[in-house]
């Protein structure tokens, strides 16, 4: 069996594109435990319900990103795949 070169590129490309998707598993689990850590405190303290929901939109929206880096990577080898135009 012969593999060729554009093979064995998109062959990689591929898998780390499924490499790149699996970033999105840390985030929905830290985002869910920030969202049920922030319910709790508002369960205690109804009166800084505004400001603990702040701070917790703030730091999902900074562990999203994360997540949002890992499909950009994963689009980019699917469909831009920079390594293959270099083969030829």
């Amino acid at each position: 069996m012969n593999i060729t070169n554009e093979g064995l590129v998109l062959m990689g490309s591929a898998i780390g594109a499924g490499l790149a998707v699996i970033a999105g598993i840390g985030p929905g689990v830290g985002q869910g435990i920030a969202a049920g850590y922030g319910a709790s405190a508002v369960g205690r303290n109804p009166g800084a319900k505004g400001d603990i929901m702040s701070t917790m939109l703030l730091g999902q929206a900074v562990a999203e990103t994360t997540g949002l880096y890992g499909l950009v990577v994963a689009l980019i080898l699917l469909f831009a795949n920079p390594l293959y135009g270099k083969l030829k």
